[in-house]
This record gives structure tokens, C-alpha cells and sequence, in this order.
């Protein structure tokens, strides 16, 4: 098990710290944590000593979930999903949140993670504020990345198109890696977006107002993702129809052909039946020059049918548009893309949210108007 730590105080970039079950006396901590399947007894000590509940812990870790949501009072539990490093696969990212405290743990390598402990080290913009802040930073990171193979997708949609229109034989090769990985970030995109949409209209204490605004911008890269995804489906469905259109323009093209040469070779078969009968009396038998009159009778009329085949257009060929070079390789150039921190994970307008964060306000705050108890 991996596990590192930095403090976050007002005003400065964070510190790393060595990791401990303790607080410091100012600021708040986030520990992250990298452990696999045989670190379980390990990482449920040190969370029980954070004063996590080790129930949280076992469903978080033990169980592979989709994006969700736990208000446990004194925490929250928020499970994610980012993208992998190097391929077209989703992996859990659990936030613990408490008051002081952002614990993460995963069981790989989160290049989301690594972007924004980078940032908080050497950003005081991107380590202001508490640790929900950085939790929904830690998210829009996450998100962004999800959404990014829908920007790969495009482009590899084009190079599926051109194949499809010229009925190439690696068509459906191509577009079976494509459709499993828009599937595999279907599963995920729309139950994220559903947490995000959770933890921006969430009652608890732990999650402040500007928290809150922060989540409903990442709530909003979810809701983009997520409508590029059913986009793409839709996408790749019409482009697979496209395929099953030019495999029959080009069956239609074969057959023409062959009823082109059916047609310009029934004539001469039956020129050639015509004076290979066995009669004496036949026109041209005794002539020296038969051959050649009943040879250039059948070349005119090969020549003529084809000629009225070209001016019907019978003959022509539809042209498709030119196939992409290299595919087979899905979507992955996206997972290989580094992590990036954008400007809304450190820049926030006053202005989404406030009604929102207004009638939370008003929830917890009791109206003047009525009578307090007592």
C-alpha cells in the first residue's frame, strides 16, 4: 500500500506531510491512498483511525460500484470513476470527506489525481479553499477526462465513415472497438453525472456553498459527457448503416457486372451455335473469308452492347470516398492523453448555484416570520 499526504493551509501551496491518523493544530489534510485487494487489513486500520467507519470502507473498497453518493454524518463517501492511463477502462476513485480531512483511494495509478496533487503543490489558486473544493476539483478532473474521448471519437467517427462508404472488409473490426468503448464509458458517465447532481444539492455541513457551485460546474461537464455518449451511439448506428448501404451498392455493382457479361456473351453463343450446327448448306460454309465475316459479326455486336450498356451508365462505378490509414486502436489516444487542470478548477463565477445555495441556506436557517420554540 502507497499512501502520501500534504497540508493545506489559507493562502499558500500545499505542503507534503508525512501521513498520519492525526491532524495538524491549523489547515486540513488530503491523504491518498494507492492499495490493492491484499492491503485491506492495512488500509481499514489507518481509516479507522482517521475515524472513517470501516462498513464505509468494506462497501467502498471490496465492492466494485458505480458512481454513488453516503451521507454518513460526520463524512461523506463519494465513489467516482476516471479514466485508466493507457486504455479505454474506468477505474474506482473513493473520496472520503470529512470536515479536515480528504482521504482518496484507488487501486491504480489515477492520472487524474496526479494532475491535481501536482497543482496543489505548486498552485495557491488551485489549493485555496477546503477539502470539498478540492474533492470537486479532484471530480472536474475526472469528468474532463471521461469527456475527452468523446473528442477522439469524432475524429475517429470520420475515418469509420470513410470506411463505411467504400464497404471496406476491416469495417466492422473497427467499429466493434469503438462501439466497446463508448459502451464501457455509457455504464459510468450517466450514475457520475447522478452523484454529482447529489453532492451539488447536498444538506451537509461538509459541503459549503462555493463547494457547491463548484460541483454544479462539473455537474455540467457530466451532463455534456453524457449527451456525447448517446450521441455517439446514435453516431455509430448511422455509420453501420451507411456500411450495410455500400455492402449492397457494391453486391449491386457485381451483379451488374456479371449481367453485363452475360448480356454481351448470349448473342455471340448464339452466333457461334448458329454455324457450329452440323448442316452442309450453311450461309458463309464454303467461303475462305466465312470465319473472318462471322468473327467480325461478333466483335460488332460485342462492341455495340457494350457501347449501349455505357451510354445507359450500366457501366459506371460510383466512387467512394477515400479509406483512413491505421485503425483497430478504438479510442484509446484519449486515455493516453495527460491529465489537464482547466481554468474552471480553480476559477468560479459567484453566479451558478446562488439560488440553489440560497435555499439551502434557507432550509437550515429558520424564517423570521415564525415563532421560535421555546
Amino acid at each position: 500500500m502507497l499512501q502520501r499526504a500534504v497540508h493545506f493551509e489559507p493562502g499558500r501551496c500545499a505542503v507534503e506531510i508525512e501521513p498520519s491518523g492525526t491532524l495538524p493544530e491549523a489547515g486540513w489534510v488530503w491523504i491518498d491512498i494507492t492499495a490493492g485487494p491484499d492491503d485491506h487489513d492495512e488500509l481499514a486500520e489507518l481509516v479507522e483511525q482517521m475515524g472513517f467507519d470501516a462498513l464505509a470502507l468494506r462497501d467502498a473498497v471490496e465492492d466494485i460500484d458505480l458512481p454513488k453518493v453516503d451521507d454518513f454524518g460526520s463524512f461523506l463517501l463519494v465513489v467516482l470513476h476516471a479514466l485508466a492511463e493507457d486504455r479505454i477502462e474506468t477505474y474506482e476513485l473513493d473520496c472520503f470527506l470529512s470536515e479536515r480531512r480528504l482521504v482518496t483511494v484507488h487501486d491504480q495509478r489515477s492520472p487524474s489525481v496526479e494532475a491535481l496533487w501536482e497543482g496543489v503543490l505548486c498552485r495557491p489558486e488551485v489549493a485555496a479553499g477546503g477539502p470539498d473544493e478540492t474533492m470537486a476539483r479532484l471530480a472536474d478532473v475526472a469528468t474532463r477526462r471521461l469527456a475527452s474521448v468523446l473528442e477522439v471519437f469524432d475524429d475517429r467517427n470520420e475515418e469509420l465513415i470513410d470506411l463505411a462508404l467504400n464497404a471496406d472488409a476491416d469495417f466492422l473490426i473497427e467499429i466493434t472497438a469503438v462501439r466497446a468503448d463508448v459502451a464501457k464509458l455509457r455504464r459510468v458517465v450517466h450514475p457520475q453525472r447522478e452523484a454529482l447532481d447529489v453532492v451539488r444539492h447536498s444538506t451537509s455541513p461538509l459541503v459549503s456553498d462555493l463547494g457547491r457551485r463548484r460541483f454544479s460546474d462539473v455537474f455540467d461537464t457530466a451532463s455534456r459527457a453524457a449527451q456525447g455518449v448517446d450521441g455517439a451511439r446514435t453516431a455509430l448506428a448511422e455509420t453501420l448503416d451507411a456500411y450495410r448501404g455500400a455492402e449492397a451498392r457494391q453486391a449491386t455493382e457485381v451483379t451488374k457486372v456479371l449481367t453485363v457479361y452475360a448480356a454481351i456473351m448470349l448473342p455471340l453463343s448464339l452466333v457461334a451455335g448458329f454455324f457450329g450446327m452440323n448442316f452442309v448448306d450453311l450461309p458463309l460454309l464454303a467461303s475462305p473469308a466465312g470465319w473472318i465475316i462471322v468473327t467480325g459479326f461478333m466483335a460488332f455486336i460485342a462492341i455495340l452492347s457494350l457501347g449501349v450498356f455505357v451510354a445507359l451508365g450500366w457501366t459506371r462505378r460510383t466512387s467512394g470516398r477515400s479509406a483512413g490509414a491505421i485503425l483497430g486502436r478504438g479510442l484509446v489516444e484519449a486515455a493516453r492523453a495527460p491529465a489537464q487542470l482547466v481554468g474552471a478548477v480553480f476559477e468560479i463565477s459567484t453566479m451558478p448555484m446562488r439560488s440553489v445555495a440560497e435555499s439551502v441556506t434557507s432550509v437550515r436557517r429558520p424564517k423570521a416570520s415564525e415563532p421560535e420554540s421555546g
